[in-house]
């Protein structure tokens, strides 16, 4: 019986050297870089050179034990990327560690760059920072996502759907990104997936962008796709072999779910549409994780400033001060789930049932 297909539709066309020159330079369009056009000229060449030839991952290591073909050769940066996730999920689960809680600012707004003013969902968020870490034995890794705003070099690529090809070519942790070739370097997913492991609850802020999650915040949910089902092997794809990957999923796939059993809350908010739909996607997203909901009191949807002007939305965020405390709520319900899995006094009402589609 012959193997799944693999379908294409066209040939793979580079880039001409005169348009990636174009953009290269594009990059130094600053007066100031004149002074050294000579040595960018030597950049460009080897740039150019690493492109054309696809060197995607220049430095690379033997595999090693634990994975199916130990000799296989990986990237390096891949490499030490499942070293931390190792190392934070070994953290989580020791229970002498603090209770470590991630609060997500899933705001792009910054004052630091154009808008000129600290978003609202930051306020919140540093507000259930504060109520987390009033716990004895509680900590905060607060992960900021207007960063990627307001930092220079700071980049989250987007998630290329390996997954829709088959489940096996979605490694955990993705392995598409760094792309030297491409210059695709310096992704953030790679200092955030550990802090996703460490974590035994996830709390998420956000507000509505029209009617969606805000860019920045997409980014990352959809590179958390590999925590759901993600091969932690890339050696039995030999790196991205969509054919091996399809006959491998074809044999039965176990769909792992690396962030299963952890604790989340999400608190969205609007201002004229959305926070309700919003809500509920980011709640279905994470539970299809198999992470917990810490409870109704933990999924907040709410408005701030309900068809009031911009200008004057912080003033509206003051004087909700029922809002503040239904935030300081959410962060307690979630410590207080997390207490309960932590030392097992939580039991799981489905744990003993077999999900018959678990895709």
């Amino acid at each position: 019986m012959a193997g799944p297909s693999v379908r294409k539709q066209s040939e793979y066309v580079p880039l001409t050297r005169e348009q990636f020159r174009q953009r290269f330079f594009a990059r130094f369009y600053d007066p100031a870089f004149e002074d050294v056009r000579q040595e960018l000229e030597k950049v460009f060449e080897k740039a150019w050179d690493g492109y054309i030839r696809y060197r995607k991952s220049p430095r690379t290591d033997p595999a090693g034990t634990g994975f199916a073909e130990p000799g296989f050769a990986l990237a390096a940066e891949w490499l030490e990327t499942r070293a931390r996730i190792q190392a934070a999920e070994k953290r989580q689960k020791d229970t002498k560690a603090p209770t470590r809680i991630l609060i997500v600012n899933g705001s792009t707004r910054s004052e630091h760059t154009c808008p000129g003013e600290i978003s609202k969902t930051r306020r919140l968020a540093q507000y259930a920072q504060k109520a987390i870490e009033a716990l004895p034995g509680h900590e905060v890794d607060f992960l900021d996502l207007s960063t990627l705003a307001d930092e220079p070099l700071k980049v989250i690529y987007p998630c290329k759907a390996c997954v829709s090809t088959a489940q096996p070519l979605c490694h955990w942790p993705c392995s598409c990104y760094p792309n030297h070739a491409l210059g695709q370097v310096e992704d953030w997913m790679s200092e955030i997936y550990p802090r996703w492991v460490a974590a035994h609850g996830v709390m998420i802020l956000c507000p509505v962008h029209w009617y969606q999650a805000p860019a920045s915040l997409k980014l990352m949910i959809d590179r958390l796709v590999c925590a759901d089902g993600g091969n932690p092997d890339p050696t039995t794809t030999r790196g991205k072999n969509p054919q091996l990957a399809k006959e491998l999923e074809l044999k039965g796939w176990s769909y792992p779910k690396h962030l299963a059993g952890r604790a989340f809350s999400v608190v969205a908010h609007g201002d004229a549409a959305g926070p309700e739909n919003l809500r509920r996607m980011l709640t279905d997203w994470l539970t299809d994780m198999e992470m917990i909901s810490a409870g109704s009191t933990a999924l907040i949807d709410t408005w701030i400033g309900w068809y009031q002007p911009y200008a004057t939305s912080h003033d509206d965020l003051d004087q909700d001060q029922d809002l503040f405390a239904e935030v300081n709520n959410a962060a307690l319900a979630l410590a207080n789930l997390v207490k309960q899995i932590r030392s097992g006094a939580y039991q799981a009402p489905d744990a003993e049932l077999h999900d018959p589609r678990e895709k």
